[in-house]
Formats: structure tokens, sequence, C-alpha cells
């Protein structure tokens, strides 16, 4: 009786044993998931210019939780270049997340080289994976560009229910005329001034009113989501053979230009010729908005934005 114990606890002791052996070999066996990245966006059309700020937008998914996300703009063997020049910018904001919209801007410093990089997004996982992708960047001066859209003029008129108004009457180019009081009620209407300088060949501007809720703000015209924006005014121009200025209030063909005003509560917008629906996530509330003005230049795919946000009481 006692060999038989004896022997039942060897059998046991090396079912353990195998089963610890089993188990091991299985760990080592197990692949760690790794981070992914999609609609990655730098810069206007994979460019940016020396001294002023590149937009950098890329979705990640950690394989389990994300630890750093890092961009180097490192140059390529078989390009030449005016002097050396890399680049580093690394976000831990991220950290702890499984997910994450990576939207940023920073500045391309004064001393870059023009020329073309390799723009290496690095993502680094808390399970120690990490993931590395190259796209190519073009760092540009801007004394070289086809063209250098900017915002000269942004302005807005209010009309009151009554009927008054006054140009630019709300606000201009960073003042609100009346401080206290930075907000379009139900049934007041609001006009857009606005205008864009260097401008040539083909390009289109939007003036844009975005609930501040949908975390919406295009930076180029194909970024418009139409289903998020009301539509204050849209102009475009086409086969402008030298630089010039376009603006919402002057047209160079007719002089004045017949300005759209749109009204707090209007069933459609001013998306003209084909206005659209002023409902879903549109439907009109009150609360903040963002109200800004995107143009991008069609030629040479080169955009310039700006936003300011005030209150609609509805």
């Amino acid at each position: 009786m006692e060999q038989i114990f004896k022997t039942r606890i060897v059998l046991y002791a090396l079912a353990f044993f195998g089963l610890l052996l089993t188990s091991c070999s299985n760990d080592d066996d197990i692949t760690l998931s790794i981070p992914s990245i999609s609609e990655v966006e730098i810069g206007s059309a994979n460019r940016g210019v020396i001294g002023r700020d590149i937009h950098f937008n890329v979705e990640v998914l950690a394989g389990d939780m994300i630890d750093l996300v890092q961009v180097n703009i490192n140059p390529r063997e078989e390009e030449n270049y005016t002097h050396d020049w890399s680049f580093e910018i690394a976000w831990d904001e991220f950290k702890g997340v499984k997910n994450a919209t990576v939207h940023k801007h920073f500045d391309v410093p004064e001393d870059a080289a023009e020329g073309k990089y390799d723009f290496i997004i690095t993502v680094t996982d808390e399970n120690g994976t990490k993931l590395e992708e190259i796209f190519e960047v073009e760092i540009i001066d801007p004394i070289n560009l086809p063209v250098d859209p900017s915002v000269y003029l942004f302005a807005v008129e209010k009309i009151d229910i009554d009927g008054n108004t006054g140009l630019a009457n709300f606000y201009a180019n960073g003042d609100f005329r009346n401080p206290d009081d930075k907000v379009f009620r139900e049934n007041e209407s609001i006009v857009s001034y606005t205008q864009i300088n260097n401008v040539k060949d083909d390009g289109i501007l939007y003036n844009l009113l975005i609930k501040k809720s949908l975390n919406h703000k295009p930076e180029t015209v194909d970024d418009i989501d139409f289903s998020k924006a009301i539509v204050i005014d849209v102009l475009e121009h086409t086969n402008y053979e030298e630089v010039t200025s376009i603006s919402t209030y002057f047209n160079p063909d007719v002089s004045i230009r017949d300005r759209p005003a749109l009204t707090i509560g209007a069933l459609q917008d001013n998306n003209l010729p084909n206005p659209n629906s002023i409902d879903g996530d549109n439907v009109w509330e009150s609360g903040t908005y963002y109200y800004g003005i995107v143009y991008t230049n069609t030629t040479h795919n080169l955009s310039v934005h700006h936003y300011i946000e005030f209150d609609i009481v509805f």
C-alpha cells in the first residue's frame, strides 16, 4: 500500500511538471498584438513649409495600450540638401488608451533644409511591440511656393430681427465688436466678409458654421463634412492667370458682390446652387458654434483656414 501511495505521488508530480512545461511552451508561442495606424494626413498634400506649422493627423489603434506616439523627419540617402537637418517630436499624452485620434500642429523649424524626407511615424505599445511606418514629405521654402494663399480679412456682419446692420458690425480680424454679446439669436442673420490674398488658377472658398459639439473643424475643402457644416457662403475662382485676391464682398468682374445672408433658423443653407437641408446633426440648437473660413487652391493643392467661436441662442 505504501508503494502504491509513493507511486501515485510520483505520477502526480510528473503530471504537474508536464503541465508546467506545456504551459511554459505555450507562453513562448504567444504572439503579441502590434499597433496599427490609419487615416494619415501630413501637411497640405504631404508638404510642409519652413517656418510654419504643419498639420498631422493619424488614427492609432494599440495592440494593448498606447505608450508613445513619435514622428521623425529624416533625410533620404538619394536626396541632396543644402545642409544637414532632421527633426523629432513625440507625444505621451495618449499613454494608457486603446485608440486615439492624434491631431497635432507643429512648426517646421526655420533652419530646415528644402527637400524630400522620410516622415516616420512610430507607435510604441505598452506590451513592448512597436509599429513604424514611413511616408514621404516635402519641405518647401515659402518663397518657392507656386501660390501662397493667406487670410487677409475675416469678418462677420449681423442683421438683427429689426433689420439693423452695419459693415462687419459683429467681428473683424480678431476683434468682437461687443465682447459682452458674442451671440446670434433666432431670426437674426449672418453675413460673411472674407478675403483671401495670393491666389491663382483655380480654388474654392467656404464660410462655415459648425456646432462645436460635433468636433469637426475641417482644414481643407476636401475635409468638409456637409452633414456637420452649415454653409454661409461659397465662392469659386477659375483660370486666374495672375496672382490676385478673392473676397466674398467684391468681385473683380462685377465690382460689389451680392453677399448672401443666412437666417438663424433657416431650413436650408447657402451652398448654392444646391443648398443643403439644415437637419440631422446640423439642426439648429442653442450652444457654441465654430465659424470659419476654409480655402483650397485646387490647382496647387494648398489650403488655408481660420476659425472663431460664438454662441447661438435658439
